[in-house]
């Protein structure tokens, strides 16, 4: 009886604490570093050759609501290539909720 109580407080402390941990914490980073950051640049401001050539604007002056940006990664938008079939629903969610923080 013991052990079982033992193991459900141990399962509960670990849902938890994976609670507390934000898309953007979770791998937002990494996903838009790998995917986004080429044309958004690391900070949010684009700053280099395809991103000049497409006059990409810094992430500070994206006023689309977090669905609509969504949206854009997930079927593209203008210049921006759709990510659909190349990332998962939850990856496009987390590399926007980081692109976010960089506003």
């Amino acid at each position: 009886m013991k052990n079982m109580i033992r193991k459900q407080v141990v399962l509960a402390m670990v849902l938890a604490a994976a609670g507390t941990v934000s898309f953007a914490q979770s791998g937002g980073d990494a996903i838009y570093k790998a995917n986004c950051q080429s044309c958004h640049g690391s900070t949010g401001t684009p700053n280099a050759g395809m991103a000049k050539m497409m006059d990409i604007k810094p992430a500070k002056e994206y006023t689309a609501s977090e669905k609509d940006e969504i949206d854009a990664v997930k079927n593209g938008k203008g210049k921006m290539k759709a990510f659909a079939g190349k990332l998962t629903d939850d990856q496009i969610k987390a590399s926007v909720e980081y692109f976010r923080t960089l506003k």
